[in-house]
């Protein structure tokens, strides 16, 4: 198995890292556009192999498309993050280009691989690569999701005092500070409905802190988290090479599931090795549905900055 992870920057080495040490494919590539950013990063996780005891080969390259040739799972987490000063749109119009660019000289050498998107912002850069590749939809996959449930684990284990692995949480709909949905009513502490453990206003505070999870980390770190956000890509790429039939929460493509219509947005989704392969339907109340459809006019509203700029 071969993946090939664009952008060696802390996401993406990071990312790059989980997949080495845990020896999911044989070959590795990191790609970056910075001269010789990518083959130091490779040189120096290849350094630790002989002290963690993975086999997998990493060879970095800078720019050269046809050594990442016949990959099964293409990571992209290259572009910016947004700056002050920064509207939406130039953020926009900056990643849909470095996005765009990166997905198709990939399909020319890897024409059966599967997408993974980290790149922000993910929801319309998800929507932008299911446009501009023309690949079947299952194999177009946004990681925001499976991040952001993550993080509501985390903020349950806190409340609850308890291993976050015996939990089971799920976050639907953007991956956005306004537009996520910690389904809390959902939620469960070894089968046990989280709702009997803590009460109303712990709840709202939980989902309130998951949704301003990453800006939390951003104030304290000075810059966007990487650790999480990297593991939670090579989770995805894991349940695929391994056909793991895993459920997570991920972008895919909408086609009247969950109400919705022509838009990439976070839904539970069991991942194997074609990819996503089936929406798994929460039966959300009127409630959570009305948060949902806010959610998707929101993530659409960024997706018509992409019309705007002929991009899709």
């Amino acid at each position: 198995m071969k993946v090939t992870v664009v952008g060696a920057g802390a996401v993406g080495a990071t990312c790059a890292d989980n997949i080495a040490r845990k020896e999911l494919a044989n070959e590795l590539v990191l790609l970056d556009i910075k001269e010789g950013f990518a083959e130091g990063k490779a040189i120096d996780m290849m350094q630790t192999a002989t002290l963690l005891g993975f086999d997998t080969k990493i060879t970095g390259v800078t720019g050269d498309y046809s050594k990442t040739a016949n990959s099964d799972v293409v990571v992209i987490t290259s572009g910016l993050p947004r700056k002050p000063g920064m509207t939406r749109e130039e953020l926009i119009g900056i990643n849909a280009g470095i996005v765009k660019g990166v997905a198709e000289n990939i399909l020319k050498f890897s024409p059966e691989a599967i997408f993974i998107i980290i790149s922000n912002p993910m929801d319309t850069m998800t929507y932008l690569a299911l446009k501009s590749l023309g690949l079947p939809k299952h194999r177009i996959i946004g990681m925001g999701g499976t991040l952001d449930s993550s993080r509501f684990k985390f903020y349950l284990s806190q409340a609850l005092n308890c291993n976050p692995g015996d939990l089971q949480g799920f976050v639907i709909g953007g991956h956005g500070d306004t537009t996520m949905i910690p389904l809390t009513r959902l939620a469960t502490y070894q089968s046990l409905p989280v709702s009997h453990l803590l009460d109303q206003a712990t709840l709202d505070k939980v989902a309130a802190d998951t949704m301003v999870g990453g800006a939390t980390l951003t104030g304290l770190i000075g810059t966007s988290a990487w650790y999480a956000p990297g593991a939670a890509g090579a989770a995805l790429v894991e349940a695929i090479l391994r056909d793991e039939k895993k459920l997570f929460t991920c972008c895919i493509s909408l086609e009247g599931e969950y109400g919705q219509n022509d838009i990439c947005l976070g839904v539970p989704v069991i991942i194997g090795r074609k990819g996503w392969e089936k929406i798994i339907d929460f039966k959300l109340n009127d409630d959570e549905q009305a948060a949902f459809n806010k959610s998707a006019d929101a993530v659409r509203n960024m997706n018509n900055v992409l019309a705007e700029m002929n991009l899709v």
